[in-house]
């Protein structure tokens, strides 16, 4: 059991479990991207974990970059995404976007049009956790790690207010019906 400010989270998937399916992202993406220099573009700040185990297990040339954006409050969406960090140029590149967690899509929505503006040769998605059930979008997610039910998860680079990124497992908000 975790206590991060006012909740608490028990235990839900374990380093082992994380490690085999970015292993196995990593040996997808490396297929796919064979003859050409992806740039990774991470989104901070719970993306950074998963993209530096993702980039130990990546075969071939590439680049890394980052964004920050912002949606969450406390355990929700708020809805509205907003940019606090820029990813740099772009143009006329393979970018894979890589993020932690794809719950209702609304971050994602937001970055693929920043990238269609910028004119990016191509775009995929690589997610480490997906939530179908709280997915709004049409997108598709090229590359998911886990499917996971619609909970509030910490730990690996997901937070609770800040807190909790550093935890190298994943726990899950303890339900009220545990007590």
């Amino acid at each position: 059991m975790v206590k991060l400010h006012d909740l608490e989270f028990e235990p839900y998937l374990d380093q082992n479990t994380l490690q085999q399916s970015i292993k196995k992202l990593a040996e997808q993406i490396s297929a796919d991207y064979d003859s050409k220099t992806p740039i990774f573009l991470g989104i901070l700040n719970g993306a950074f974990m998963f993209l530096s185990d993702l980039m130990k297990y990546y075969e071939g040339d590439c680049e890394i970059s980052f964004t920050k954006l912002a949606s969450y409050e406390g355990t929700s969406s708020t809805g509205e995404v907003s940019t606090l960090l820029g990813a740099g140029n772009l143009k006329g590149r393979d970018v894979i976007i890589v993020e932690d967690i794809v719950d209702t899509g609304n971050t994602l929505e937001h970055i693929v049009q920043v990238l269609e503006k910028e004119g990016v040769a191509s775009y995929k998605i690589a997610s480490l956790f997906f939530k179908p059930e709280a997915y709004k979008k049409s997108l598709p997610i090229d590359y998911i790690g886990l499917e996971i039910p619609n909970k509030f998860i910490v730990g690996y680079g997901l937070d609770y207010n800040g807190l909790g990124r550093n935890i190298s497992e994943i726990y899950q908000l303890k339900s009220k019906l545990d007590d």
